[in-house]
């Protein structure tokens, strides 16, 4: 199987959705509470609500066999808001790659700096991808309190010679 990670069409919509349930409920569901799994990732979703999301981001899709095992975007104001990953394919480098994409498009698109707002599950993994934790946080998701921490990265600029090609920082120098 080769990962293919491309941007994001209107026909993943629901496969999309799928990830980011199955991540919040098979993966997040070891650090929170079930009613905060439940108001995080509910049954259902306005679809069309949660189109318009990821249109409005600069989304990415895994896939594997041309089947979305997960995504990631960032935001205009240079918000990573999204990386979730199938349970069922985590561990294979699926957030890694994702991640390293919207990096190199973040930076392409004039960010110097990407900043996520990371669940206690995904915190470990940002360190690991080289961001550092700005403080800590409690969202409120449908009548929820969730603890989770303000983190970001500097990125490095295209043509930029002071880093070597692929580095990224997370502390500007």
């Amino acid at each position: 199987m080769t990962l293919v990670i491309r941007r994001y069409e209107a026909a993943d919509a629901g496969a999309t959705w799928k990830v980011f349930r199955a991540a919040v409920h098979g993966t997040a569901g070891r650090d929170y509470a079930r009613e905060q799994i439940e108001a995080w990732a509910p049954p259902t979703v306005d679809e069309a609500r949660w189109a318009g999301r990821r249109a409005a981001a600069h989304t990415y899709v895994a896939c594997w066999d041309d089947a979305v095992v997960g995504f990631s975007d960032f935001t205009d104001d240079g918000l990573l808001d999204m990386l979730f990953v199938d349970p069922r394919a985590g561990g294979r480098g699926v957030a890694r790659a994702l991640v390293t994409r919207v990096l190199r498009e973040a930076a392409a698109a004039g960010h110097r700096r990407l900043h996520v707002h990371a669940s206690i599950t995904a915190k470990p993994a940002f360190e690991r991808f080289g961001f550092a934790v700005d403080g800590t946080r409690l969202a409120e998701v449908g009548g929820q309190q969730l603890r989770n921490f303000d983190m970001s990265i500097a990125v490095r600029q295209p043509g930029s010679d002071s880093w070597p090609a692929g580095w990224v920082r997370s502390r500007p120098s």
